[in-house]
């Protein structure tokens, strides 16, 4: 079989149309399902386990940094949103509201949580009253809901899974500082995890959260192009906890105002996934987060011995903690092949009587379908091998990528030339700082500003919009 082999043939290409690929991405490896109200979807087991994988890894490293899982309720009285009117002003085009309890009206409607910021403050005001309190370092793993007007699977959902970080401390130091761990977390999972590089920056300030000081952010680029936003942290100073009456006595008695954060990613990686490392017969996962690392599937399965070994192998690496599949049905080993691409398992183990004759069996990585071959005796540490190779692979080949289709330009002419000559990416061009230039790029070239990266580069003295000073330079791009 050709590396290049087109095994999947119900997938539309995605130099064809990339929309559609996606789709039919999401739906053929069973990740999802539509229903009845538009813009929510039945995340399958298949597509719910990725998010599984995700949640304990990063689950375990919020914790080793102390922070504590809470569950708040999904409901918001009106009167609770609106004590901080910036925030309750940016969300209110995407809230969902209960009117009625039964068969009465409610005499205050409920919010239905977008995100749960007026809900932690509420909390603290109730629990933190001196420095001893502090700080608290909560975090929470549910479901929100932003009514959407366009929707897609995973990237833009009118109901979502995430999880929300939110931590009070006692000075603007710290919870700056945890604002950009929390950052830092995010994007070395995305890269050691997801094997997806991503650009970290802070948000301009007409593109931060509503109701914060500052909001950093993650940018990953997608096959295509196009900027996603892959995981955010926000610092809110101490504005919430102003509108919200939440003080502490610090250690000389003085009453203090404390300062929050809040930080979160959602199943939108799952998306980011599909459209970093894709292709046209399916999913490639990463092997940190994927259902199944390793497919065995035995070659001429009726003959001697070969279930017998293909169960061997099985049981050596479940041993191992390996998450592995021996699919002994009665398909075809090449309906098997195919259907393990689709759903981008990232090894694939073949053995078969030849095989078993010589001593080891054969390993097909997802990514490239490079093979190689496993002497028996040597199976688990090869295989850790094969899938730290897969992984690095994918990284190496996202990261050329980002690298080829970002693009230096110094007037809005060279923005619109190289995406119109090179295709959609990253642009890197300086800026005055001024929100109405930000948006001028943007209405000229397509490409919105993504963020202000930490890595500076100097492409130019002047703002290419206008034409005056530069302050720093932005990432801008089209972005889903």
């Amino acid at each position: 079989m050709s590396k290049n082999e087109k095994l999947v043939e119900s997938i539309t290409s995605m130099d064809e149309d990339f929309a559609q690929w996606y789709t039919d991405i999401v739906k053929k490896a069973g990740l999802i399902e539509y229903t009845s109200v538009k813009g929510c979807m039945v995340i399958r087991p298949y597509g719910y386990a990725i998010w599984e994988n995700m949640q304990k890894i990063l689950d375990a490293r919020f914790k080793e940094l102390g922070h504590e899982n809470v569950c708040m309720p999904m409901f918001i009285p009106e009167s609770l949103l609106n004590k901080e009117k910036d925030h309750v002003k940016g969300f209110a085009p995407e809230v969902a509201w209960v009117t009625q309890g039964g068969s009465e009206k409610l005499e205050e409607r409920l919010c239905v949580r977008p995100t749960s910021e007026t809900l932690f403050c509420e909390h603290y005001a109730n629990i933190v009253h001196s420095y001893r309190d502090l700080p608290k370092l909560y975090n929470q793993w549910v479901s929100v809901v932003r009514w959407e007007k366009t929707t897609r699977p995973f990237l833009r959902s009118r109901e979502f899974l995430w999880q929300e970080g939110h931590t009070i401390h006692a000075t603007a130091e710290e919870a700056i500082e945890e604002t950009e761990r929390m950052l830092n977390v995010y994007a070395d999972f995305c890269e050691q995890a997801l094997a997806m590089p991503v650009v970290k920056g802070k948000k301009t300030e007409s593109d931060k959260f509503a109701g914060a000081v500052s909001t950093y952010a993650i940018e990953a680029l997608m096959h295509d192009g196009k900027a996603l936003q892959a995981g955010t942290s926000h610092y809110f100073g101490d504005g919430f906890a102003k509108a919200f009456g939440i003080t502490y006595t610090d250690q000389n008695n003085t009453v203090r105002t404390p300062h929050q954060t809040s930080w979160g990613v959602t199943t939108r990686l799952i998306g980011a996934i599909i459209m970093t490392h894709g292709d046209d017969n399916g999913l490639v996962l990463p092997p940190a987060v994927a259902p199944i690392q390793v497919v065995i599937i035995p070659v001429a399965q009726h003959k001697e011995g070969v279930l017998e070994k293909a169960n061997e192998l099985y049981n050596e690496l479940k041993a191992a903690g390996i998450r592995v599949k021996l699919d002994d049905s009665e398909q075809s080993p090449g309906w098997k092949y195919s259907e393990y691409e689709m759903k981008g398992v990232p090894l694939r183990i073949e053995v078969g009587p030849r095989d078993i004759e010589e001593g080891h069996c054969v390993a097909v990585e997802r990514h490239n379908r490079n093979k190689t071959f496993i002497p028996f005796g040597e199976l688990v540490e090869k295989v850790n091998e094969r899938l730290k190779a897969v992984h690095d692979g994918m990284y190496r080949k996202a990261l050329e990528n980002q690298e080829r289709r970002t693009y230096a330009c110094r007037s809005t002419d060279e923005i619109n030339k190289a995406l119109a000559e090179k295709g959609d990416g990253f642009v890197k061009a300086m800026w005055c700082g001024d929100e109405a230039c930000e948006d001028k790029v943007k209405e000229l070239t397509g490409a919105g500003s993504r963020c202000i990266p930490f890595e500076q580069e100097h492409i130019d003295d002047k703002c290419v919009c206008c034409g005056k000073p530069a302050k720093c330079m932005v990432i801008w791009g089209k972005a889903y």
